[in-house]
């Protein structure tokens, strides 16, 4: 039977699971837990399950890494990784924690993206680009000046 009404004890066993790195999903599945629009519930309704959900999600996506790289090293479940004993399974296994990683937690474990930017930034108007092309044109010899459609 489905548990439905909010317990300490429920509520910690729970946290413990997400912080350990299983998903909701996994968690839900067993049969003692409540349906995961439970716990949605449960969230909205409690201020302190949620705040400490919300950290053992952080401390979840940790032990996620740490068994992701257990794994890469052909550790099994014994030794805390996933290992299978096949390469490309094992491939497969680590790539798909890495890019749920970056997914769910994109400030640590994503992409880092850096853009970079020199120069002037500012829109010029027409007039403006019209003077420096033929100032280039000039400085450069160029006798006709460039016939140019407008925008």
């Amino acid at each position: 039977m489905r548990a439905t009404k909010y317990t300490a004890e429920l509520a910690a066993e729970i946290i413990k699971r997400i912080s350990n790195g299983e998903t909701l999903a996994e968690i839900c599945r067993s049969d003692h837990m409540p349906a995961v629009r439970t716990i949605s519930d449960w969230k909205a309704a409690n201020r302190a399950f949620d705040k400490d959900m919300r950290e053992a999600r952080i401390l979840g996506f940790d032990a996620i890494a740490e068994r992701t790289r257990l794994t890469a090293r052909g550790k099994t479940t014994v030794d805390g990784g996933d290992s299978s004993g096949d390469v490309q399974r094992d491939k497969l296994i680590i790539e798909t924690d890495i890019k749920l990683l970056a997914k769910w937690f994109p400030q640590r474990y994503g992409d880092k993206v850096q853009l970079e930017h020199s120069g002037e930034i500012g829109a010029k108007t027409d007039n403006e680009i019209d003077a420096r092309i033929a100032e280039l044109l000039a400085k450069f010899g160029a006798d006709e000046k460039p016939k140019r459609k407008p925008r």
